[in-house]
């Protein structure tokens, strides 16, 4: 028995980054792109929008992945209907690398209604609950457990214990005597990334005066306990 012949259409969730588990009641995911396209066709719309104009040659775009800015580039445009009304939605989401923690946006919305040439309406605009769509995206693949709450300019830790931003960047002490400590991981990990730096890890290490393997195991630690969103493959730290 041969293998099953390919579908001729591309799926919409192959790349995990958006699911229909992560729409609210009335929304669904359509397996397919509009008009059964065989390929991912956001870059194509980015183009057509404007998205990348400003990062048009290989080396301005290799130049934007590498920068210590929240890429613009590299968007996904993902397709979604609406039960009820049929109106149709594109939405851009966008890997904000930088955020802290780490997160994904919906940075561009295109609505279609359902037959072309009807009005778009008010109604119609707030049916869509952008928020609660990346919250679910991020719960899914972050899986973050930390919150950072600053009250007064603390940030307050799990065990009530209250830290100063400033704090962060100064040495976090023995894992095993300090309360939290890969909570502190985690924000000292973000803020660093936050502030640019392409090697977290290693900075953390001169920080605390420990070797870079123990660093990086402190915030494998950290990423196990889900302080931390999954390490981006080609990225150090």
């Amino acid at each position: 028995m041969g293998l099953p012949e390919p579908s001729p259409w591309a799926n919409q969730s192959h790349d995990g980054l958006l699911d229909a588990t992560d729409l609210p009641d009335g929304w669904c995911l359509p397996n397919r792109f509009p008009g059964e396209r065989s390929d991912d066709a956001s870059a194509q719309i980015d183009e057509l929008l404007g998205y990348n104009d400003h990062a048009g040659t290989d080396d301005q775009i290799h130049g934007q992945q590498e920068s210590d800015q929240n890429e613009t580039i590299d968007g996904r445009w993902r397709y979604l209907e609406h039960e009820a009304t049929h109106t149709r939605v594109m939405i851009r989401l966008q890997r904000q690398l930088l955020a802290v923690p780490e997160e994904i946006r919906i940075t561009g919305v295109i609505y279609l209604p359902w037959r072309p040439g009807d009005p778009i309406t008010s109604q119609l605009l707030r049916e869509l609950p952008t928020a609660r769509i990346e919250a679910a995206i991020n719960k899914r693949l972050f899986a973050m457990k930390r919150t950072e709450t600053i009250t007064g300019g603390k940030i307050v830790l799990p065990s009530g214990r209250k830290v100063s931003e400033r704090d962060l960047l100064k040495p976090l002490g023995d894992p095993k005597k300090v309360p939290d400590f890969y909570e502190l991981v985690a924000l000292q990990h973000g803020r660093l990334t936050q502030q640019g730096d392409a090697n977290p890890s290693a900075t953390m290490a001169e920080i605390n005066s420990v070797a870079l393997s123990t660093a990086q195991g402190w915030v494998t630690k950290a990423r196990e306990r889900g302080l931390l969103p999954p390490g981006r493959r080609g990225r150090a730290g």
